[in-house]
């Protein structure tokens, strides 16, 4: 799969608004001098005020294919990710526009 990579700065949304993070970020591959993201690193979502119950925590399930970190696929932009315990998906919104990841 081929997306934009994301960083620990993207704007990232579960379906109730609730905005994402990952857990630990990636500072061994950067873009725009902010860390990438690792899909297995779990992601921690915050302020989802529509959810109920609201979503917590959030892990990806798809990103690169190609492109790895430390042997780890990296999170990207189009990528899926189910979000705990909603189930409901997390989609990055916003991220850099120049790095690409396969």
């Amino acid at each position: 799969m081929s997306g934009l990579l994301a960083h620990d700065g993207a704007v990232t949304l579960c379906a109730h608004a609730g905005q994402a993070r990952p857990a630990v970020a990636n500072p061994r591959v950067k873009v725009g001098g902010r860390p990438t993201a690792l899909l297995t690193v779990p992601w921690l979502v915050t302020c989802a005020p529509l959810s109920p119950p609201p979503c917590v925590t959030a892990q990806w399930v798809t990103g690169t294919t190609r492109v790895r970190s430390a042997g780890v696929p990296l999170v990207i932009q189009g990528g899926a990710a189910v979000c705990a315990p909603s189930g409901g998906p997390l989609a990055v919104v916003a991220v850099q526009p120049r790095v690409r990841g396969i």
